[in-house]
């Protein structure tokens, strides 16, 4: 009786000895390495061409009517602090899909391309295995051909069946590859819709540092009119994510820089620099949640590489933003943000560089004796001057919009603004003793930053020294 007692214990602390090898193996870290990976996310990327951060319905301007841009925004994460590396077309998105900023890249003013040696984000990306394509603008007109996609279509201006061809390709494609998709939209680039589509010109609510004109108003019109447009596509593509890829891609809307209007596009003012960033990823990014964390569009690159599984490569400008996109991990995004400005062609011929921080503004115009012009005021075939004629006429009459027009063509040697206070950019603090030391700090930050980046370049392009518009049809 005694032995089977014993015998019978034996038995069961053999079992239970068996039972927790078991399970020592099935928690084992040789085990747990042979389970298959986490499927990678795909991701689509949704660009807007000439949109800033102020024209948006989430963001800012009440005028507008984006209804599929604050569906995204109420979905995800919106950084309000983002900058791009530039406010003109070629040289922002060329700063985007090589990480690296326009004297890095070689392409510093509008029209040009990156340098061939310069890896671009297509090869980080097929370095993961991810199947890389873009249908319209992405980079710029007929360049992207240049940057490795693997597929492309539509890369030309104002192509209205890039986005609608897009969707057909997506809900035929047959590869199992993680997919990154870019989505380049036209709008709200000009040429604007005439018709204004339904908005009331004298309703509006026009934005600092404008004249009041009834051109100004219609012209301001057509410019919500093609916000519309780009939000038309945007849902579409929402939509095409959803039903083909599913809610748990990485989603991010972006625009290359502010709007053509006065001191938006083609300035280093915030209204054009600074772009509406809203990124949605179920799991990882908090609905309806903001961050004001800075971030740089060279940032975008490094972090979609480590979202697809790849490190983040050090020997670019950009710095990867994952973080920000990890529920409960801290962070604080950058302490300063650089851009750049050069010309396009002998329009804008306005070379001049900013810092900016959370606080602060500083612009160095390298040549304050030029003239600053765009294709706003000049007879640009895109663009033209229709709405700032009534300007140049206004401020014959008007001190308060002479005061305007004056700030548009003549810039100081330096421009310091304080943000928090100012953000409309309005007051200039730089000849203010109060603000010298500030003033000071921040032009030698910046003349560091450009040493370093070898941003010394000799400026191209003809520029103005006096007010006259070009010739019709000048380019």
């Amino acid at each position: 009786m005694a032995a089977h007692k014993t015998k019978s214990i034996f038995a069961r602390g053999l079992r239970r000895a068996l039972l927790s090898s078991t399970l020592a193996l099935a928690v084992s870290p040789a085990l747990a390495q042979s389970e298959p990976a986490p499927a990678k996310p795909n991701i689509v990327v949704f660009l807007a061409d000439d949109l800033g951060y102020i024209d948006t319905t989430p963001t800012g301007d009440r005028d507008a009517r984006s209804p599929n841009l604050a569906r995204l925004a109420s979905q995800g994460l919106s950084f309000d602090r983002a900058f791009v590396a530039s406010p003109a077309c070629a040289p922002s998105r060329a700063a985007l899909l090589t990480g690296l900023m326009p004297a890095r890249n070689g392409a510093e003013a509008n029209h040009e391309r990156p340098d061939a040696a310069v890896r671009k984000l297509p090869s980080y990306l097929q370095a993961q295995g991810y199947e890389v394509v873009a249908f319209g603008k992405v980079s710029h007109y007929e360049q992207t051909g240049q940057y490795g996609f693997d597929h492309y279509e539509h890369d030309t201006f104002h192509d209205d069946a890039g986005i609608p061809d897009a969707i057909k390709w997506l809900k035929t494609r047959k590869d199992k590859r993680p997919l990154a998709i870019f989505f380049g939209s036209n709008w709200p680039h000009v040429p604007w819709p005439v018709s204004g589509d339904g908005f009331a010109p004298g309703a509006l609510t026009l934005p600092g540092k404008t004249i009041d004109t009834p051109e100004t108003r219609k012209a301001r019109a057509s410019y919500y009119a093609a916000i519309g447009r780009m939000d038309a596509e945007l849902g579409d593509v929402m939509a095409a994510t959803d039903e083909v890829l599913g809610k748990d891609s990485l989603f991010l809307f972006s625009s290359d820089h502010g709007a053509q209007w006065p001191f938006g596009k083609w300035n280093l003012y915030d209204t054009g620099t600074r772009t509406p960033v809203i990124v949605r990823w179920n799991g990882h990014t908090t609905p309806g949640a903001h961050t004001d964390a800075m971030i740089s569009w060279i940032d975008i690159l490094p972090t979609l590489t480590e979202v697809a599984g790849g490190p983040p490569p050090t020997s670019i400008d950009g710095q990867s933003s994952l973080k920000a996109l990890t529920p409960g991990a801290t962070f604080a995004g950058r302490s300063e943000v650089f851009t750049t400005h050069n010309n396009d062609g002998d329009f804008n011929v306005y070379p001049n560089r900013a810092i900016r921080t959370t606080r602060w503004k500083y612009i160095e115009n390298l040549h304050p004796e030029y003239v600053f012009t765009s294709h706003i005021d000049q007879k640009a075939p895109l663009g033209g001057d229709a709405y700032f004629a009534t300007w140049r006429d206004a401020a014959a009459k008007d001190p308060a919009a002479k005061q305007i027009v004056d700030a548009y063509y003549h810039r100081p040697a330096d421009e310091l603004y304080d943000i928090v206070a100012d953000p409309g950019e309005t007051h200039n603090l730089a000849a203010d003793p109060a603000h010298a030391r500030t003033l000071k700090s921040l032009r030698a930050r910046l003349e560091a930053w450009r040493r370093v980046q070898g941003d010394n370049h000799p400026f191209k392009g003809k520029p103005h020294l006096d007010e006259s518009p070009l010739p019709e049809g000048a380019d």
